[in-house]
């Protein structure tokens, strides 16, 4: 009987032959082929980010007009520059750099709200 065995081995492990065979030959060629292929998929990846953070770098405002403003606004309430002092000039003078400093702030608005509705938006 071990003879018939032999016979109807290989039909009766077809399928575990088969699978075997399959599977050691797709570990092989996904080896190969995964270094590749993880290179490609990287490279997208890579290049559809580097897309969005260019698209958000286009939108960005470089305005100098708009960063000097907000420099002069910051330097004229800058809480160690501003004067805490109860004298008469000492008043004058805190009365003087707020006025200015609302005068920035609504020249900021302008330059805010016009670049916000050339974009499309609004505040």
């Amino acid at each position: 009987m071990t003879q018939q065995d032999d016979l109807f081995d290989d039909v009766l492990h077809v399928e575990s032959r088969f699978y075997n065979q399959g599977y050691n030959d797709g570990l092989r060629d996904g080896g190969q082929s995964g270094l590749a292929e993880g290179r490609a998929f990287g490279l997208q990846k890579g290049f559809e980010k580097f897309l969005e953070s260019g698209r958000l770098a286009g939108k960005s405002v470089n305005n100098a007009r708009l960063e000097k403003n907000i420099s002069s606004l910051y330097a004229l309430v800058d809480p160690k520059t501003v004067s805490i002092e109860n004298s008469d000039t000492a008043v004058q003078d805190f009365d003087d750099r707020l006025k200015k400093a609302q005068g920035k702030e609504r020249i900021i608005d302008r330059i805010v709200g016009g670049a916000n509705k050339a974009a499309g938006g609004s505040l």
